[in-house]
């Protein structure tokens, strides 16, 4: 066919095309609209088949044709290899729990550090008693006088294998001081009763002779743990073990020894005796001890279950003593590193006791209790210091001869 001599044109074209009515006929004949139906319904048909077959890919089953739990281990990794599983993550929605039953507790909150009244950090005092009703008035004159805040502070106590009337002075006392007005009360109490049948008495000669010490020891370790256990809760930051005979103390002692920021912490123990109107301050503690090459050769010869004892011609450790050292009047911050504790007064890092240092009852490397204590403490890498020149007070015992 031959183009226009000017080309291709729209008058052109126009022209070349059929008739506008020729082309509605053709539209409108019922065989064209049929094959019009006939292909829509076509594409529907193959879109929803496709469709169905992506959606099939989902449930496809990969792998044996057996459950989960009678795969073997690589019929297993190979079926869960097909598996597709969408998490969807929504970070900005809470997850509410409303159930009572149901408590969280944060413990990276809680903290002991050298700040601990601008940090308000709580403190838990623990004293074990048996047969104290004759410690405990002067024992409470002291505990008021303590300038750390009295609503940071919460007392355990527990009383076992007494035969006097510890527990009834006890009450009394401590009715006494929370209902005192010139000082602010405790913010808790906990008074917890356990016996552990105990039968040696209280008396000088039979509390501090050599064969009572071990089995003694062992007693006393017992009662610190359930007391610990019973009393130490998640908002502590400090645990300080204060025994009841002590006759005098600095007022404000927890604040000096949280300063020193060390996991464990002692002073030096020593007591008043007047002989001819002098006062020979007599040295008291000898649990608190730098480890020695001797006790170290004489554990190594010693049965396991053998508990070493301070103070006794029966054991020469030739440990030194921090008792023997020191003197109040000079810097009261002086550190030095202890192997062993005594357990007059003591102040832990709460988290120290968290992590399950506490009291052996059993021979711990050959000692027990807080000596024992101080040994699994070093064991796990925990601070053991002594302070020998900052001085608690205990009571006179006059101690048996013989006795270091």
């Amino acid at each position: 066919m031959l183009l226009p001599k000017g080309g291709v044109t729209w008058k052109s074209a126009k022209n070349s095309l059929p008739p506008t009515r020729v082309i509605w006929v053709f539209l409108t004949r019922t065989r064209f609209l049929l094959c019009l139906a006939l292909a829509g319904i076509v594409i529907l048909l193959w879109k929803g088949v496709s469709s169905g077959a992506s959606e099939m890919q989902k449930f496809y089953c990969w792998g044996p044709s057996k459950p989960p739990m009678h795969m073997s281990a690589n019929e297993l990794a190979d079926w869960t290899a097909h598996l597709q599983t969408p998490v969807l993550f929504n970070h900005h929605e809470p997850l509410v729990v409303n159930s009572s039953t149901i408590k969280r507790v944060d413990l990276n909150a809680i903290q002991s550090t050298p700040k601990a009244v601008a940090n308000e950090e709580r403190v838990l005092i623990l004293t074990p008693l048996r047969d104290a009703s004759f410690y405990l008035p002067k024992y409470f004159d002291l505990l008021t006088e303590l300038t750390y805040p009295h609503h940071l502070i919460d007392l355990g106590f527990l009383v076992g294998d007494s035969t006097d009337d510890t527990l009834a002075v006890l009450a009394a006392e401590l009715d006494r001081i929370q209902r005192q007005t010139d000082t602010l009360p405790f913010n808790s109490v906990l008074i917890v009763e356990k016996d552990f049948g105990a039968i040696t008495s209280q008396s000088v000669e039979e509390r501090h002779g050599f064969e009572a010490q071990a089995p003694r020891r062992k007693v006393m370790a017992r009662a610190r743990n359930y007391l610990l256990s019973a009393a130490l809760k998640t908002e502590h930051s400090w645990v300080y073990w204060r025994d009841s005979d002590i006759v005098d103390s600095p007022h404000n002692i927890i604040e000096d020894f949280v300063a020193h920021d060390r996991d464990i912490i002692v002073p030096n123990v020593w007591f008043h005796r007047y002989k001819d109107g002098k006062d020979i301050e007599g040295r008291f503690d000898y649990n608190s001890w730098i480890e020695s090459d001797k006790a170290l050769k004489l554990a190594k010869g010693l049965p396991k279950d053998t508990v070493i004892v301070e103070g006794y011609k029966q054991f020469v450790t030739g440990r030194t003593y921090m008792a023997k050292m020191g003197d109040w009047r000079h810097n009261k911050d002086e550190e030095i590193e202890l192997d062993g504790i005594g357990g007059v007064n003591i102040i832990v890092k709460a988290d120290v006791h968290r992590s399950g240092i506490n009291f052996p009852a059993y021979a711990f490397e050959n000692q027990a209790e807080t000596e024992g204590f101080a040994k699994m403490a070093k064991r796990a890498g925990y601070e053991v210091v002594g302070l020998p020149n900052y001085v608690v007070w205990h009571i006179d015992t006059d101690e048996k001869p013989g006795n270091a």
